[in-house]
């Protein structure tokens, strides 16, 4: 079957070349990607409530994506209902990994609003410009560069919210001429522990946050530039009210410098070349919390160097993409156990062994225009992934569990996918197959003795599991009918040695209290399937709405249900806009989860409906632009959890807040 998947896409891909004329290549609306838009200063996003949201609010209003939420903060998004180690998560095409085992510190945590432009969505081997992944992509794009000569130009932002008595800062300045631009920001965050419905406190739920950056570039002719990014994320105090642990530290710096090559020749259009770094560092205490059977300190390091380039070409029908890239990244997390009996040792273990892991690849995608309504898109990744573990400890603590573990393993990994778009002025319609392969991911392949609080085991992980392997199936389509729209999309995945945890009745646990000990294996398969109906509906120039429902499920081959799979799930927005003003009325809630996995340690979570208003002014002073978001979040404070919510603890109760972004041109 995977041969066939595969012959059968090259043989799309080698047909559409094959065909040559002059029409004009037209950009593709109907691909199976989401833009979400990012800027403080824009009123009118759709479904934005609030312009000083977080990376995190943004990311949850899209259709396929949910935040797993372990507290306040650094929520972990689900793409097509997988976790991250099935994504490819990247800023600007940057790989970044995250330095904690228990996933505390997820690559969006490490950005803010202020330095990002848009997060494209890419579901599947849609997503595999950057990387290979399973259930898709997302990627955090930082601003292009900015020769506007504009000259100097700065704004500033305040925002506070009475449910945790939240309060965030931020501050812009940007200078550009013809040749030359710097833009330099900074925002503050920091919350208090938040209520849930009916004023109930939820402990260990505050955090504190600032983010810097700096963004430069250099015009060295009409068609070059050099550009220069630096980032600086670093929070502190941060409660994990799901989670027996809290973090004293998450700190990231991300550096980049990036050569562009604007093209007016007729095939060549771009060329792209970044070489990139960033370190992480992300230490786990419990320092804080009054009772806990022994203290732990959990400190985690990621380092990362990479580079990629990419090349956009136009010849006659083909726009084709090229992308080579690749990186080094070193891993290590480590755990010291602090008896409450002072005369006794304390004990050390490597939990992350300082994994080196070296992946190179080559990504190509061919966008075919086969006239002016219909095209075809087809991509190709091939990569080469090794892991090494460079602590012999690591060697050695794994063969107590598998004796012919040895220190280092290579890996091929492929990804083909090809998709049919057709427009027309009242409808679009588009779909595809694929098929993809990933690695396991660090803690998947060489973590040791990580307990998860979810189903309340200790994890091992397996250095000889094997790639996992995704073919997909996707379609999606959109009518207009008049001032009514109606779109419907739907994907299925049916993967191949499934990732997951088993239970080895021979084992111990280490973490006091847990039921015991998995170690990572493979499922002969597993299979995900989802599908959502939008709607919208344009009474005037002012009203309008706009309805999604949608649907989930997910089964093992041993007919278990897969944990974390979103249950009914619908929204519903009525909104009424002018040039100056909008608001919103926002429902969106989920149905019963029935389908719970009981044997990963979920519960089921019960039905619940939330609403929200959201209003906004835009004032212009002269030649600059004030704009006032404001409204209630859980008007009817409703006490609730979702399916996503670790160890189910509870949302937000009701909450009032208002954001203020004042631009000085």
């Amino acid at each position: 079957m995977k041969k066939f998947i595969i012959l059968l896409l090259c043989f799309i891909y080698m047909f559409t070349y094959s065909q040559e004329n002059n029409t004009i290549i037209k950009k593709d609306t109907t691909q199976l990607n989401e833009v979400i838009l990012i800027g403080t200063r824009n009123l009118s996003n759709y479904r934005q409530e609030k312009t000083l949201s977080s990376v995190d609010d943004y990311l949850e209003k899209s259709n396929k994506i949910t935040m797993i939420k372990r507290g306040n903060y650094a929520w972990e998004p689900t793409l097509n209902n997988m976790t991250s180690e099935r994504l490819n998560i990247t800023i600007d095409g940057m790989q970044i990994f995250g330095a904690c085992t228990d996933k505390m510190d997820p690559i969006t945590s490490y950005v803010d609003v202020s330095n990002l432009k848009l997060v494209t969505v890419n579901s599947g081997q849609e997503g595999t410009e950057n990387g290979h992944n399973i259930g898709g992509a997302i990627d955090l794009q930082l601003p292009e560069s900015k020769f506007n000569n504009s000259g100097l130009r700065s704004s500033f932002d305040l925002g506070y919210e009475t449910n945790g008595n939240y309060k965030t800062a931020g501050l812009e300045f940007e200078y550009s001429n013809e040749k030359f631009y710097l833009n330099t920001d900074g925002i503050y965050r920091k919350s208090g522990n938040y209520d849930a419905g009916n004023n109930t406190k939820v402990q260990f739920s505050q955090f504190e946050k600032y983010n810097i950056s700096a963004q430069g570039g250099y015009k060295l002719s009409n068609n070059t530039s050099i550009d220069a990014n630096i980032i600086y994320d670093k929070a502190t105090d941060i409660g994990y009210p799901a989670l027996p642990m809290d973090v004293s530290l998450a700190e990231a710096l991300i550096t980049s410098l990036t050569y562009n090559y604007q093209s007016n020749l007729s095939y060549i259009k771009s060329w792209e070349t970044k070489l990139y770094f960033n370190t992480v560092t992300h230490i786990m205490d419990d320092s804080k919390r009054p009772d806990v059977p022994i203290r732990m300190d959990m400190p985690g390091w990621s380092d990362t160097y990479g580079f990629y380039s990419k090349l956009k070409l136009v010849e006659n029908k083909h726009q084709l993409h090229f992308n080579l890239n690749g990186f080094y990244n070193r891993s290590l997390a480590e755990m010291t156990m602090y008896p409450n009996d002072t005369n006794q040792p304390s004990m050390f273990m490597y939990t992350w062994p300082d994994i080196r892991t070296l992946y190179s690849g080559f990504y190509i995608k061919d966008h075919y225009t086969l006239n002016d309504s219909e095209s075809i898109n087809t991509s190709v990744r091939l990569g080469f992934h090794n892991n090494t573990i460079a602590k012999d400890e690591g060697v050695e603590s794994l063969k107590i569990f598998y004796p012919n573990t040895v220190d280092s393993k290579n890996r091929f990994l492929t990804s083909v996918a090809s998709n049919y778009h057709l427009h027309k002025n009242d409808y679009q319609l588009s779909f595809g197959l694929g098929y993809g392969e990933r690695a396991p991911s660090v803690s998947e392949g060489y973590g040791f003795f990580l307990y998860n609080s979810f189903d309340n085991f200790d994890y091992i992980g397996n250095p000889n599991l094997k790639n996992e392997k995704s073919i997909e199936a996707n379609i999606k389509a959109n009518y207009h009918f008049g001032d009514f729209t109606v779109g419907l999309e739907s994907s299925y995945f049916h993967i191949k040695d499934y990732i997951i945890g088993e239970i080895d009745p021979s084992s111990t646990s280490m973490t006091i209290g847990a039921n015991g000990v998995k170690l990572y294996t493979t499922l002969d398969y597993a299979s995900i399937f989802d599908i959502y109906l939008n709607t919208g509906f344009q009474f005037n120039n002012q009203f309008s709405i706009n309805t999604s429902i949608g649907y989930n499920h997910g089964k093992e081959s041993n007919d278990e249900h897969l944990p974390l799979i979103k249950p009914l799930s619908y929204l519903a927005e009525l909104t009424y806009a002018t040039q100056h003003f909008n608001a919103a009325l926002q429902l969106e809630g989920n149905g019963n989860q029935s389908n719970y996995s009981s044997f990963y340690g979920e519960t089921e979570t019960a039905t619940y409906g939330v609403l929200n208003l959201n209003l906004g002014n835009m004032f212009y002073l002269k030649s600059n632009k004030l704009v006032l978001k404001y409204g209630i979040e859980n008007i009817l404070d409703a006490y609730y959890s979702t399916y996503a919510d670790w160890n189910n603890i509870p949302r937000q109760g009701r909450n009032f807040y208002i954001n203020t972004s004042f631009v000085f041109n």
